[in-house]
Parts: structure tokens; sequence; C-alpha cells
């Protein structure tokens, strides 16, 4: 055989530290539970990527609105605290990483089967006198694949990671619904303890009137015991939603997912009317480029199903998924047909320089021809379809259900809105009835409370329909 020169040898060697460099590493990154805990604990308000996320996807006010920032007074409406659960909260977090796994996905199924080689020396036992025992060979083996297998790869990948891409949408708006009703019902206690300590106060100067009358004898001590049982259950009541509060609070600070103490200093403002407008505040338009529903704070049930057919994230994510389920199936057709496989070859003997070329295919279908997993994906496909069905079902239901709340609250709210004595009564004698009668007919005066909570529930109703 013949001595590779020294020149030859340099370049292999070279050749080699450079296909070595170009190999990813490992690098190792452990995760220290007290660290990512201390990260936490600060997270804040006034901290300055989320000072500058804010301002970036604020969406311009309307002339005469509110600034695109928060005030210097640390007011945080609900838009603004929509963009703040956008950048805190974790589950989002897992969403993009999802996503980005999906995003890899696409490139790994680009990805073309690498070539192999094999070198196999022979030794020949019998070699006559004179000439080397040994034969050099080597061959290369490459795949060339058929029936546009890669491209049906690269399409379920691209399917995948745009359902990946609308779950992301769709978590950002269950994260928004989330601080939504955690703000409803931190701004409803928070009102019904102001409501209470009026309550309480009214009561409290009725039962020193009327303990004032008991001396002079002017009444008996019974008719006393009436007043100070309500204003017990009135202290009672106002203890239970000064709890609410501080719950609904910590609530509030789990739907921003940052802890309870970044939350001291600033004041949280959500109004409980019904006479709000749209969000200013997408969720979606902040984490990604996606589709929103729009506007109409008042749709009727065939607009609104058409937004949720042509707009809800989760639908349009079931949609993707039954569409990568459809390349699946193509992907499992296509494998029925063999590839090819080309191996070149050289083989140096006695000094003969002898070159090969192989064909062949990667199997021959002879016992199946993928009849299992060209089924498997057909099963998946109608699973995804019944997904689909069924997730459309539920959105449509949904949406009915929201319909009807909303103007069932609406009525609700008119109703507590009218229960109210006449006005010739006095303040001290409408205290006092209002102290003991429920609010079920339009003759008896309703608790302020009992408003809060009807104003709570036709609010959260109306936010369904978001």
């Amino acid at each position: 055989m013949q001595v590779i020169s020294s020149g030859k040898s340099v370049v292999v060697a070279v050749a080699g530290l450079c296909f070595l460099a170009g190999c990813a590493r490992f690098e190792a990154k452990p995760l220290a539970p007290d660290q990512t805990a201390a990260q936490f604990e600060a997270r804040a308000l006034d901290d300055p990527g989320l000072r500058k996320f804010i301002e970036q996807n604020r969406r311009p006010e309307a002339a005469g609105g509110r600034p695109q920032t928060p005030p210097a007074s640390q007011v945080w409406d609900f838009d603004t605290l929509t963009l703040v659960a956008l950048y805190y909260h974790p589950s989002l977090d897992v969403a993009r990483a999802q996503w980005a796994v999906a995003q890899a996905g696409i490139r790994t199924a680009g990805q073309r089967p690498n070539p192999s080689v094999n070198l196999a020396p022979q030794y020949t036992t019998n070699s006559p006198s004179g000439e080397s025992p040994w034969v050099a060979a080597l061959t290369f083996d490459g795949i060339i694949e058929t029936a546009g297998k890669r491209g049906y790869r690269i399409e379920q990948a691209k399917q995948l990671s745009e359902s990946a891409r609308l779950k992301l949408a769709a978590q950002a708006w269950q994260v928004r619904s989330g601080l939504r009703t955690s703000l409803l019902n931190f701004a409803a206690a928070r009102q019904r303890v102001i409501l209470l300590q009026n309550e309480r106060n009214a009561q409290q100067q009725l039962l020193e009137l009327m303990e004032g009358r008991l001396k002079a004898g002017e009444i008996a001590a019974t008719d006393l015991t009436p007043q100070r049982v309500a204003f017990i259950r009135t202290q009672a009541d106002l203890a239970d939603a000064r709890r609410q509060v501080t719950d609904s609070r910590a609530a509030v600070a789990q739907a921003l997912g940052v802890p309870l103490q970044a939350l001291e200093g600033h004041e949280l403002k959500f109004d409980l009317s019904m006479t709000d407008a749209g969000p200013t505040a997408n969720p979606q338009s902040a984490i990604i480029s996606s589709p929103a529903p729009t506007g109409d704070r008042n749709p009727q049930s065939a607009e609104a199903r058409r937004q949720a057919l042509h707009s809800r994230a989760d639908i349009l994510a079931a949609l993707a998924d039954y569409a990568a389920s459809q390349s699946a199936l193509q992907l499992e057709i296509a494998r029925q047909y063999p590839d090819i496989r080309l191996g070149p070859g050289y083989e140096y003997d006695q000094g003969l320089h002898k070159w090969g070329l192989a064909v062949g295919t990667d199997f021959l279908p002879v016992f199946n021809r993928n009849q299992g997993p060209i089924a498997e994906a057909q099963a998946k496909r109608a699973e995804a379809a019944a997904r689909f069905l069924a997730l459309q079902a539920q959105g449509i239901s949904e949406i009915d259900r929201a319909l009807a709340a909303r103007a069932a609250s609406q009525e609700q709210l008119r109703q507590i809105d009218a229960c109210a004595l006449p006005i010739s009564w006095s303040k001290p004698n409408r205290r006092w009835v209002n102290s003991r009668m429920p609010c079920n007919s339009p003759s008896m005066l309703c608790r302020p409370s009992s408003r809060t909570r009807g104003r709570r529930r036709a609010k959260w109703n109306n936010g369904m329909l978001e």
C-alpha cells in the first residue's frame, strides 16, 4: 500500500478539527430553588423592564384619555395591570417555551439525512510473496428521500408551531380573564367595606337614639333588641368584608404573577360600572401578532358566534392541530414508498484503484405497506376533528350562556336599583327597615351591599363576552 504523505495527513487532521469544532456542546444550567424564589420576591411594579414593556405595548389613548404610562401617583388601572400580568405571569413563560419547542421542531423536520461512511480494511492470509496482505476499502451511504416526505414533515411542524403560537395567545386571554375576575372581586370587596362602614355608622346613630328613648321611658327594652342584633350583624359583615379585601388583594397579586408585597404603595383601580369601553391593552398583540376579538360590547348572538369562529385563539389552535394531523397522515402515506440509498465506494487493492456505486432501498414493501401507521394517523386526524367540533360547540354554548347571564344580571341590577322606599320616609326609619328586610320586592329597601354584589355579578357576566 502507498503511504499517505505528511501534507495530506495535516489536511485530514485540520478537517477533523474543524468538524469537531462545529459540534454543539452541552452547557449545564442547574436550577437553584433559593435563587429563583429570591428572583420572584424581587419582582416589582417599578421595574425598568416592565415600564419599557408597558410603553411599547400600550395602545394610543384617545384625546383626553389616560396617559400611556402609569402616572406618578401609582394608580394602576385594568389595562395597565393586564400588561403587568403579560410581563410577569409564569403560565405565559411556559406557553412561550412550548412555542419555542415547536419552532425548533420546524428545523428538525427540515433536516436531511446525513450520509454515513464505512472503512473496511481487509487482510489476505495467502497473499503472494512481496505483496502487501492489506486491502483498503472505503464506502459512503447516502439517502435520497422520496414521495415528498421532507415537505410533509416540515408542513406538520409548521402547523404544530402555529398551534403553539395560538395557544400562547389563548393563554394570554386566560391570564387577562383571571386578572379581571380578581380585580372585580377586590373592587367589590373594597366597595362593600365602605358601604358597610356607612351602614354601621347609621345603625350606631339609630341605636344611640333608641337608647336615649329607652332611658326616657318612651320604648321598652325589647324594642331595642332588634336594633342591637342588626348592629352586631353589620359589625360581623364588616369584619368579613375586610377579610375579603385582604384575600382578594392577594388573589390580584397571584393573577399578576408578583408577590403580594409588590402591590404595597400602589392603588389598584377597577370601575364597577357597566359603561366601560373596550380594552385598550390587547393581550394577544402584546404577546404575538394575531387576530383578536374586537369591540362591540353588546354583541348579538350571531355576531358573537362569528367573532368566536374567526378570532378565538383556542379554536384557531384546534384548526392548526387538525391541519398538522392532515400532514402527519400524508407523511405516513408517503412512507409506503422506500427511500433510495446511494453507496459510492473506493477500494485500493494491490496498486489497483477500484471505484464502485451501490444503489438500493432502505426497505422492501413485502410484509406490509405501512398500513398500521397510516390507520393510526387516520384515527388521530378523526380525533383532532372531534376535538375541534367539541371546542366549537363549547365556545358557542359559552357565548349563549354569557349573553343570557348578562341580560339576566342587568335586569337584576335594575331591580336592585329600583328597591327603594318612598322619599317621604325618614332616614332613620329607612335605615332601620333596611337592616331587616331583604331585597325581594319593589316595596322593600335594599342594603347597599346587595347593590354592590349585583353590580359585581353584572360586571363579571359582561366580561365573559370578551
